[in-house]
């Protein structure tokens, strides 16, 4: 390990302290000056006044991952954000949420170079991208470094240090798949359902994986070039593999149930009472023997078990860097990144979702005696009628898939080098990601309505549309209990298909000295003042190009339309930056350095920014440090934010309280948000708690504003022990968002406020959910703001143990304070610290942990053994906050309990050039704790009865790594 390295983790907390004091019996090494992320000045002095967290090569195998994206999620520091754990609203992306602020305010870089977004999907970064073989070590800063990188660093900054200089072939070979024993409460509850149980998983949701390094001088040393080629495939996981994902769960205080969908496989009719005639009216469905029986809840659809609980997918990387020094003041450069990712996220099967109207008539050929009875209609009379509502799961066709693939080009060049005493660094970058999605086995809306609109020909059941000639291809569908021929499902089914690109431009230079040259330092210090300055300039372009079929939203069970977009922004800026050394070597002062930075940006859209940095590092004593910064970050609009069209989706409030039979809200409550006097009680819940939202873009958005306070301390009071402990304060006001729409809806209830009722579209059956006209509006503005604050807890400690070799503990962990938001000025803001739920979105718990204890055995193995804590967190529905109370809970699901992991894991030198790694995550296959949607949102990072991307979901998880080098 470097010495700038090793200099470097006094000033974060590094998980692999182990390898420094390994180190310290080496021979030392030659100082050189390094950038350690958070600054463009190349100094010596590698501690700094914003912590920063390292992990080394070493610490990436003993967690046993071989994605960056996991590797980051086990950090207390992350939350989970789009992962392979998400199915219904998979992205297809992999992306990094720091201090639960969004994905879109955590930078990523790659050599201290940024990444393009994701994809069309997705303005975070991917990491899919990140060539994880390839990594030497990864930085992550707390807070803001707006000032040094630009917009969108106001979380922090994630920044992935690749190997280079590598002379020779490496190859390695991976393994690694789940075993689980099923053992979970609520078997027993599937099992009395009647659905079926997994059996005990020996080795499932498999991954496989090798890569090629080949790397070596040229021109005498000059030159190095660096190539890696990496090939990875994981198997799906469904939620049927699991006993407790096998089916959808509802909590009461009786305890779980099983949950379906009232979209269910036999078909479901509902007619309405009419009272002229006397008809009583009523729900039902084919009983399976050719009748017709009444509709309850256990004749629901079980959509849990085809869900996937980890996507399959491969991905392909190439990866090549190079380097050559003209002279020895002048290198040129270059990066060059592929990626090819494709994925199928899996979801039940669509069909004819509850809610759609049609109209029967006395004459329908596929209406059984038994049916024209129900619906009380006469038998061969056409204007014998009756309004329903129907619906039907396409089970018949399999279920619903989307077909996700990126690819991503990346090329950096530049030159860079020493002229005088200034350094300089002039470069030019270009990325681009294409997107391709498939949404496959869906059924047409357009067709929906044709296929069950039948008038009778000669005593055939025949479309209308075929009758009078606008649609000769349709076919009756018949959900009366009749076979499912392949016509119907022919002339029904329709496939969308989305593709675009993103593409980033950027190309700047900066340069940088050490003005003690010109005599330019503090009288107290040896060290001259560092300077840097730079500019840059930055495009951003986005082509959202769906189909005819995904731009109409004709898709029934789908996300709703998809309307095109093309659109982009470019900003120039200008920046600089200072570390100046005042005092050294004093009584209390061992040192004290500030820096400072600044950075002035001017958007295209009109909008500029100004964002800046102070910070101090001060050396008490040789034991002793203390450090402060101050931040002023923003997160500029991204394309979306600023262009996106106005579209309908499944993003809504999650319930509706003026819904059901017997609605919870008042019908004078319900009257303010549109619903009639005839309609109250009548409307229809949606049992998968999916309601509709209106979303877009707002051209005229504002940059977000963030300001970060860090203060810390660094401890180092004995021999081989470090301990750091800094204080986190982030604030960002003027967030892009949008008022949510469950506050919007409940605040409309409870006040009558027109800011919130006027954002309440029901549609003619008073529904939120049944047609494209129930929504509630959410688009975008600068109208929020949100915070977190709290403690981050690093210590490390190396012993000799005698003839037994050394140990070495790691503590890495973090205690959240608060986790504010503030949806809209003045109604109050609300702290989900310690909850989670369908506002709070994922577990935020108050305290995480990543404890890890490394023995370096006198045989040449490493054994590490780690423990992850989780804390526990309770519904938000329990809180004392008005925006997040409501109905209390089943006592089953009104928590989640914290989780304690064991991670085990063995490095071993086979010979001088073998080596293995092999263990066990989640060493006693502890299940994730348990929840329904009645308490969480029906999509994204919560899936199957848990939180798949935040909880080890899948049981044990046991890898092998061989590396060979020659």
């Amino acid at each position: 390990m470097s010495r700038s390295i090793r200099l470097m983790s006094v000033g974060g907390v590094v998980l692999g302290m182990h390898m420094a004091a390994m180190a310290q019996d080496a021979a030392p090494e030659a100082m050189q000056k390094v950038e350690v992320t958070g600054s463009r000045i190349p100094t010596l002095v590698t501690e700094g006044s914003s912590p920063i967290t390292v992990l080394s090569q070493k610490d990436i195998k003993a967690d046993g991952v071989r994605n960056a994206e996991d590797l980051l999620n086990n950090l207390p520091q992350a939350f989970a954000g789009q992962g392979a754990a998400v199915s219904n609203g998979a992205t297809g992306t992999a992306t990094v949420n720091l201090r639960n602020l969004g994905a879109d305010r955590t930078l990523v870089l790659v050599n201290g170079k940024r990444l393009p977004a994701g994809s069309v999907n997705s303005s975070a970064p991917d990491l899919n991208e990140i060539p994880a073989g390839l990594i030497k070590r990864v930085e992550v800063l707390t807070g803001g470094a707006g000032a040094v990188y630009g917009a969108g660093a106001v979380a922090g900054v994630v920044n992935f240090i690749l190997r280079d200089n590598f002379e020779g072939v490496e190859v390695q070979a991976n393994l690694s798949g789940y075993n689980h024993q099923q053992h979970s409460d609520v078997a027993s509850v599937v099992q009395n359902k009647g659905f079926a149980l997994p059996g005990d998983a020996k080795f499932d949701g498999k991954t496989k994986d090798v890569s090629v390094l080949m790397g070596g001088n040229f021109a005498d040393g000059k030159g190095n070039a660096t190539v890696y080629f990496s090939y990875k495939e994981t198997d799906a996981a469904l939620q049927s593999q699991r006993d407790f994902t096998s089916c959808a769960l509802s909590g009461s205080n009786s305890g779980y149930s099983c949950l379906g969908s009232g979209t269910q496989a036999s078909g479901r009719v509902t007619a309405a009472a009419d009272k002229t005639t006397g008809y009583a009216g009523g729900a039902f469905t084919n009983n399976g023997s050719g009748g017709v029986k009444a509709y309850t809840s256990a004749d629901s659809y079980n959509y849990g078990p085809l869900n996937y609980l980890q996507r399959p997918s491969q991905n392909w990387n190439v990866t090549a860097q190079a380097h050559y020094d003209i002279d020895d003041k002048t290198r040129v450069y270059s990066e060059f990144g592929f990626h090819n990712y494709s994925t199928d996220a899996q979801i039940a099967a669509g069909g004819i979702f509850y809610g759609i109207q049609t109209t029967l008539h006395g004459d329908n050929p596929l209406l059984s005696d038994a049916w024209l009875a129900a619906l009380g209609l006469t038998k061969g009379d056409y204007n014998s009628t009756r309004t329903v509502t129907i619906g039907k799961r396409n089970v018949e066709g399999g279920p619903r898939i989307s077909s996700i693939a990126d690819t991503s080009f990346r090329e950096v060049l530049g030159v860079k080098g020493e002229v005088g005493n200034w350094t300089y660094d002039v470069f030019g970058q270009y990325a681009r990601v294409n997107h391709s999605e498939q949404s496959k086995n869906y059924f047409s809306a357009a067709r929906i309505a044709k296929a069950m609109d039948v008038v009778n020909v000669n005593g055939k059941a025949v479309c209308a549309s075929y009758a009078n000639g606008s649609d000769l291809n349709c076919v009756p569908y018949n959900l009366y209990g009749g076979t499912i021929t392949p016509e119907q499902l022919a002339y029904l089914s329709a496939s969308g298909q989305i593709g675009g690109y993103v593409q980033q431009i950027v190309y700047g230079g900066n340069i940088g000295t050490d003005l003690g040259v010109y005599g330019i330092k503090s009288p107290w210090s040896s060290n001259g003042v560092g300077v840097s300055f730079g500019v840059e300039h930055r495009a951003e372009k986005l082509a959202f190009i769906p189909d005819e079929t995904s731009l109409s939203g004709d898709l029934s069970g789908g996300s709703g339309a998809s309307p095109a977009l093309t659109n982009g922004f470019n900003v120039k800026e200008i920046f600089g930056e200072f570390r100046l050394p005042v005092v050294e070597n004093l009584a209390f002062a061992k040192s004290l350095d500030l820096t400072g930075s600044y950075r002035h940006s001017d958007y295209s859209t009109n909008r500029k920014s100004n964002t800046y940095g102070v910070g101090a590092d001060w050396g008490v004593v040789d034991q002793l440090r203390v450090r402060g910064s101050y931040q002023k970050a923003v997160r500029a609009p991204t394309i979306s934010d600023l262009y996106n069209p106005t579209t309908v989706g499944n993003n809504g409030p999650t319930s509706d309280p003026c819904s059901g039979t017997s609605p919870s809200a008042t019908l004078a409550e319900c009257a303010r948000s549109g619903v009639t006097a005839a309609q109250y009680g009548t409307i229809e819940a949606n049992s998968s708690n999916q309601y509709h939202s209106q979303t877009g873009g707002t051209a005229t958005l504002a940059p977000e504003r963030g300001t970060t306070y860090t203060l810390g301390l660094v401890l180092n009071p004995v021999k081989n022990l470090t301990m750091t402990l800094d204080y986190f304060n982030i604030k960002i006001k003027d967030t892009i968002s949008a008022i949510d729409p469950t506050i919007a809806l409940n605040q409309c209830l409870e006040t009558g406020a027109a800011l919130f009722c006027s954002l309440i579209h029901r549609d003619s059956q008073g529904s939120l959910w049944l047609t494209d006209t129930g929504y509630v509006v959410q688009r975008s503005a600068n109208i929020g703001s949100v915070a977190t604050s709290g403690f981050d807890l690093g210590a490390s400690y190396s012993q000799r143990v005698g003839q037994f070799g050394s140990l070495a503990f790691n503590l890495n962990g973090t205690l959240m304070k608060s986790s504010s938001v503030e949806n809209v000025p003045g109604l109050g803001s609300y702290d989900c610290t310690g909850y989670f739920g369908a506002t709070c979105g994922t577990p935020t718990p108050k305290w995480r942990h990543k404890f890890r204890t490394t023995w370096s055995s006198p045989w040449k193995a490493d054994v590490a053994l780690t423990w992850r804590y989780i804390g526990r967190t309770k519904s938000e529905l329990l809180s004392d906050n008005a925006l997040l109370a409501g109905d209390t809970p089943a006592t089953i699901e009104d928590h989640l309990s914290a989780r304690n992991y064991f991670d085990l894991n063995v490095q071993y030198p086979l010979t001088k050039k073998v080596s293995l790694s092999a263990g066990i995550n989640n060493l006693f296959d502890k299940d994730p704790p348990i929840v329904s949607t009645n308490v969480t949102a029906a999509a994204g990072t919560a899936n199957g009865n848990t939180y798949p991307q935040v909880y080890d979901s899948m049981g044990r998880f046991i890898y092998v790594n061989v590396t060979a080098r020659f």
